[in-house]
């Protein structure tokens, strides 16, 4: 009775676990049926903006570079043309040129090296493309999104042959850098144009390698619709098993078939074996054996510890990047519009003989020239609030143009200038204000202050106090000093 109603127990767990599991895997397999087709569009556009900019960065650095070497050339041979003529038997701005060109042009998808440091989620994503490409099935995937399937994966590899080809510019660099280097070795005392030029030439090489290392790691960073996409896909074992065979890893350290199995395992030494082989070579070194192998480890680690900071001195550890011998300006590594910075200030004046209350609200947008100077333009509206609580009245009392120049000098501390266009009288409409010689001009000077607040929308709040040195001309006359807020965002 107890051995019957015991197999009936293992039966139900049993029958239990089954039923789970197949509800596990036709849930899924529903989900990977609702496979976002969306995901492939937007992979497609962020892999042919990235395309897009390393080329066109590609380019415009080696441009500078053969700009900057052509200059050098010609200091190089006004000081000593034989010498000169030894480091430069070419043309430097055709070579140039011509690698700007071949980078252009060329459109190999073949890739063999995902350059100085592993990158895990662009090879997960290089694998989930190939193994839906290889599985459409999965996804019920029409021909048409097949073939999208097929065209996103060539854009990929074609951008990861581009990086590629970057590191091999890096490389290219970095070596006529170490040539130029030796060659201006051998002089004892060098003209500041020349130092000036190979300083130019050392700033613009090591910009593009900066830059070429940012869009590695764009390729690396994935929004969260492609890492749901893998957390999903991680779940099929089928996938799992692809990339061990097909990832970038398994190929540049040949997996073994059956990696992760029993079967992988047979031959391999296990743990015990390991510390009898080391237990025996300790005894056969007598009673010194164990403090002779601790001598040989601390030896290899000295020796590995070595070897890491020469490739660290040579730039592996970093991209390729050598450390800079003048201030890096964080900014280049940025696109155009990551260096624009928008921003809203608000301004009160109060009642005067001429003037009623009013506020200006103004909006700018400013280019980040470096972490620490922005130079940019506005407007700004002028709003008549009456005179006092008693007698309010809204009304529109004028316009500004505006142009700034902000400085941060120490810290929280910055100095501001700007050139003002402004339009101080009531206006209904467009006709009143097109006559410019009823605009006044404002000269600003003066210090900011940037407040920490505990706010993600005004994290950046400065406060600016103001002189206007060209009040004192304007008719009728304005208020010399300006207080204004100011958030960018």
């Amino acid at each position: 009775m107890c051995r019957t109603a015991y197999i009936g127990l293992a039966a139900a767990l049993c029958l239990a676990v089954a039923v789970s599991h197949a509800q596990s895997t036709d849930s899924l397999t529903g989900k990977l049926a609702n496979f976002p087709s969306r995901l492939f569009g937007r992979i497609q556009s962020q892999t042919a903006s990235l395309n897009q900019q390393l080329t066109s960065q590609t380019v415009k650095y080696l441009q500078r570079m053969g700009r900057q070497e052509e200059k050098l050339k010609a200091r190089l041979y006004q000081r000593d043309s034989v010498q000169a003529a030894r480091l430069y038997p070419n043309d430097p701005k055709q070579q140039y040129a011509a690698l700007a060109q071949k980078f252009r042009q060329d459109s190999t998808k073949a890739f063999t090296s995902m350059g100085p440091e592993y990158l895990p989620y662009a090879d997960s994503t290089h694998g989930a493309l190939a193994f839906l490409n290889k599985n459409p099935t999965l996804i019920n995937a029409s021909p048409a999104l097949q073939a999208k399937i097929q065209g996103v994966q060539a854009q990929l590899q074609q951008l990861q042959a581009k990086l590629q080809q970057a590191d091999v510019i890096k490389q290219y660099v970095a070596s006529r850098k170490a040539q130029i280097q030796q060659y201006l070795s051998s002089y004892s005392h060098l003209p500041s144009g020349i130092t000036n030029a190979f300083q130019g030439y050392n700033k613009q090489a090591f910009y593009y390698a900066d830059q070429v290392r940012q869009y590695r790691a764009m390729l690396n960073d994935p929004d969260k619709m492609m890492q749901t996409a893998l957390v999903l896909l991680n779940k099929v074992p089928a996938f799992t098993n692809f990339m061990k065979s097909h990832g970038f890893l398994a190929g540049l350290f040949s997996v073994p078939p059956g990696y992760g199995t029993d079967q992988g395992m047979v031959g391999m030494q296990t743990r015990s074996q390991v510390l009898a082989m080391v237990q025996s070579a300790a005894g056969q070194g007598g009673a010194g054996g164990l403090s002779t192998i601790q001598q040989s480890l601390q030896t290899a680690q000295q020796d590995i510890s070595k070897l890491q900071n020469k490739l660290s001195s040579l730039g592996a550890g970093s991209g390729g990047m050598d450390m800079p011998n003048f201030p890096v300006n964080d900014q280049k590594k940025k696109t155009f519009l990551g260096r624009l910075e928008v921003g809203v200030n608000f301004q009160t004046s109060p009642t005067t003989n001429y003037y009623p209350t009013t506020a200006n609200f103004g909006v700018s947008l400013g280019y980040k020239l470096g972490h620490n100077n922005t130079v940019g333009i506005g407007a700004a509206y002028k709003l008549g609030l009456g005179e006092g609580f008693q007698h309010m009245a809204l009304s529109s009392q004028g316009i500004g143009l505006r142009s700034f120049l902000n400085v941060t000098v120490k810290k929280t501390w910055g100095v501001m200038g700007g050139f003002e266009y402004n339009y101080q009288q009531p206006f209904s409409s467009y006709q009143d204000i097109r006559n410019l010689s009823a605009w006044t001009r404002s000269g600003l000077i003066g210090v900011t202050k940037t407040v920490s607040m505990h706010s993600a929308v005004f994290k950046k709040t400065q406060v600016q106090l103001l002189w206007d040195f060209l009040s004192y001309s304007q008719i009728p006359k304005t208020s010399p000093v300006l207080f204004r807020v100011a958030y960018s965002f």
